[in-house]
C-alpha cells in the first residue's frame, strides 16, 4: 500500500483525517491557513504529494510550481475558485471537492435567515441584550404565504425551494439553465420578472464571469418595496455599497449576508462592512456549511477521493481532469496511470511501448479535458527489470506530464 504524504490546512475535520490514516498515508494537519509565500516554504522541500484546503488558502501558480511532486489537491468545502484550475491540469494534478456535502447546512441556514428577518429577530435580540425590551407586532410576519425568489436553482437552491415550500411559501426560482421543477417550484423566464414578484430574494449561484456583481442598485431598485434579500453563495456577487443604500432608503426590509468581498483570513476584531449596524440585517461569518455534520461529510467525501486516486487512479469527482471511474487492481497485474498532453498519436505510442516488452493489456480507458489526456492501462505483472525500463522510457517521452505504476 502507498504511503502518499498529505498536508491538511485550514483544521479538516478529523473524519477524514483519520480516513487518509487508515489507508496508511503520513497527514500533517495545520488549523491555520497559510499565505502563499509561507505555503510555498512549506512544500517546496518536495516533500508532500497531496494538499488539502478549505476556502481561505488560495493555491497559485506560483504555489503548484514549487512542487511538481504533487499528485492532488482537496478542496474541502464546495468553491474551487481559491486555486489556479488551470494551472493544476497543465501539470496534470486533478483537483477534488465535496459538491454536495453541505447542502442541507446552507440550506438550512437560510431559511433561519428568512425567518429571523420576517420577524426581526436579530434587531430584537440585540435590543434585549442591551436591555432594551422591544415587544412589538410591528413590522413583523409570518412567512407563511409569502413567496421566496430563488436565483440559481442547483443543489442548495432546490433544497431551499422544498423546506420553503414545507413552510407554506410560494417558491419561484430563476436558473440560466433549464431546470426540472422539484415540489410546486415555478421557473421564471427572467431574473427581472423574479425579483418583482418575491417577498424574499435567495442567490445560489456560483462565482465566474457571469455572475460578478449580478446584484446591483439596479436589481435591488426592481424588488418589491418592503422584501429581504438573502446572499449565503458567494461574496463577489453583490454590490454591498448598493444593498447597503437600498437598506438605508427602506426599498428593502432587512437582508442576510453569509459571504463578502473581503473575508478576514482568520478569526478575530478585523471584520468590517458597510452593513455593520443596519437595522434588521443578519451578518454570518461565512458558516453556511459549518456545520458538525457538513464538516464530516465533507472530510470523509474528499479524502475518500483522495484514496481512491492514490490508490488506483480514479478521478471520477475531479473538477478539473477527465473524468475516469477505476476500481481495485486485480492480482498479478499492474495499472499505468498516464498523464499527457492531449494530442494525436499517444495511445498507439503507449500501445507500442507495452507490445515492445511483450506486455498482455487487460484493461485501458482513455480521457481528456482541454489540454490534458488521462490513461489508465492495466497489464500483466512484469518483472521488476522490464518494468524500470517500460517506465522509464514513458516518462522520457515528450508528451508525458506525469505518470505513476500502481498495483
Amino acid at each position: 500500500m502507498s504511503k502518499e504524504s498529505v498536508l491538511l490546512l485550514e483544521n479538516v475535520n478529523f473524519s477524514g483525517v483519520e480516513l487518509l490514516k487508515s489507508f496508511n498515508h503520513d497527514v500533517t494537519l495545520l488549523k491555520e491557513s497559510l499565505d502563499q509565500d509561507k505555503l510555498v516554504k512549506l512544500i517546496g522541500d518536495k516533500k508532500f504529494q497531496a494538499l488539502g484546503i478549505r476556502s481561505k488558502t488560495h493555491i497559485s501558480k506560483k504555489v503548484l510550481d514549487s512542487n511538481h511532486n504533487l499528485m492532488a489537491l482537496g478542496a474541502f468545502c464546495i468553491g474551487t475558485n481559491q486555486i489556479d484550475l488551470e494551472a493544476a491540469t497543465s501539470l496534470g494534478v486533478p483537483v477534488f471537492n465535496a459538491p454536495y456535502s453541505n447542502t442541507r447546512s446552507v440550506a438550512e441556514l437560510v431559511v433561519s435567515h428568512m425567518i429571523s428577518l420576517s420577524r426581526q429577530v436579530g434587531y430584537l435580540s440585540n435590543k434585549a441584550h442591551q436591555g432594551d425590551w422591544q415587544k412589538t407586532a410591528v413590522d413583523s410576519y409570518e412567512v407563511r404565504g409569502k413567496t421566496i425568489g430563488i436565483v440559481g436553482y442547483g443543489h442548495i437552491g432546490t433544497q431551499v425551494g422544498l423546506l420553503s415550500e414545507a413552510l407554506g411559501l410560494n417558491v419561484l426560482y430563476y436558473d440560466v439553465e433549464s431546470k426540472l421543477p422539484l415540489g410546486n417550484a415555478r421557473p421564471k423566464e427572467s431574473l427581472e420578472e423574479l425579483l418583482s414578484e418575491s417577498h424574499f430574494v435567495s442567490l445560489h449561484v456560483p462565482e465566474t464571469p457571469e455572475t460578478k456583481m449580478l446584484f446591483t442598485k439596479r436589481e435591488f431598485s426592481q424588488m418589491k418595496k418592503g422584501s429581504y434579500f438573502i446572499n449565503a453563495s458567494r461574496g463577489s456577487v453583490v454590490n454591498i455599497e448598493d444593498l447597503s443604500k437600498s437598506l438605508k432608503s427602506e426599498h428593502l426590509k432587512g437582508a442576510a449576508v453569509d459571504v463578502f468581498p473581503k473575508e478576514p483570513r482568520k478569526n478575530g476584531p478585523d471584520f468590517k462592512s458597510e452593513l455593520c449596524g443596519l437595522k434588521n440585517v443578519i451578518l454570518t461569518p461565512h458558516i453556511g456549511g459549518s456545520t458538525q455534520e457538513a464538516q464530516v461529510s465533507i472530510g470523509t467525501e474528499v479524502s475518500n477521493s483522495l484514496v481512491k486516486y492514490f490508490s488506483w487512479g480514479d478521478t471520477l469527482n475531479a473538477v478539473n481532469f477527465p473524468k475516469l471511474r477505476a476500481f481495485e487492481i486485480k492480482e498479478g497485474t499492474k495499472r499505468l496511470c498516464h498523464i499527457h498532453q492531449n494530442i494525436p498519436g499517444v495511445l498507439a505510442k503507449i500501445n507500442t511501448l507495452l507490445s515492445k516488452y511483450e506486455l498482455n493489456i487487460g484493461y485501458q480507458k482513455l480521457g481528456t479535458f482541454n489540454d490534458v489526456g488521462y490513461l489508465m492501462t492495466d497489464f500483466e505483472d512484469p518483472t521488476y527489470e522490464t518494468l524500470r525500463s517500460l517506465f522509464s522510457e514513458i516518462k522520457g517521452e515528450s508528451f508525458t506530464i506525469k505518470a505513476r505504476l500502481l498495483g
